[in-house]
């Protein structure tokens, strides 16, 4: 058993690398989130994750839904709440519906109510799943993908899973739960 303290968060006043501060912020809309706070404990790990995740949250052409419907299920499928809890709401903004994402906590399950989501969200759904457990994607679902999407939507796509994927294994090891709880990171369940 692993008897070391967990690793705090920075302050969420701090203040320096002030152009660093200052840009997380910026794409941030003027906050701070727990993620931001333990990546500054790498200036230039936070510096290169704001710009690469900054691209992939606004920057590609597949639609918003999508995206969210993906890092909603990376984020269940690796037991990452505080990514669920940020993406959910985004997820149902851009054209998801309550019971859709109620639904998705459901992805790993036999039970899972496939039906609530029409096909090319089964195919979204389907590749986080593929890619998030077994690494490989059926040769079919991306042909299915590429058919709907285009080629460029389709790798924006698999990048997305793997980029969340990325994100979702940083909050876990290091035990960054909700925005609701505490300021520092959740002793492990």
């Amino acid at each position: 058993m692993n008897t070391e303290p967990p690793i705090p968060l920075l302050p969420a006043d701090i203040e320096e690398p002030a152009d660093l501060v200052a840009a997380i912020r910026q794409r941030r809309g003027g906050e701070l989130l727990k993620l931001d706070r333990m990546l500054l404990h790498s200036p230039a790990l936070a510096e290169g994750w704001n710009a690469y995740l900054g691209a992939v949250r606004t920057g590609l052409s597949v639609p918003l839904k999508l995206r969210e419907l993906a890092m909603c299920g990376v984020a269940i499928l690796n037991g990452a709440e505080y990514e669920f809890e940020h993406h959910s709401p985004i997820f149902i903004e851009a054209g998801g519906t309550p019971e859709q994402a109620l639904a998705i906590r459901q992805i790993d399950s036999e039970t899972f109510p496939v039906g609530l989501f029409p096909e090319l969200e089964q195919d979204v759904l389907a590749l986080t799943r593929e890619m998030t457990r077994d690494i490989r994607v059926a040769g079919a679902l991306k042909r299915r993908l590429v058919r709907a999407l285009g080629v460029q939507q389709t790798v924006e796509l698999v990048a997305v899973v793997a980029t969340y994927n990325m994100v979702s294994r940083f909050l876990v090891a290091l035990s960054i739960e909700s925005e609701h709880r505490g300021d520092g990171p959740a002793h492990p369940r």
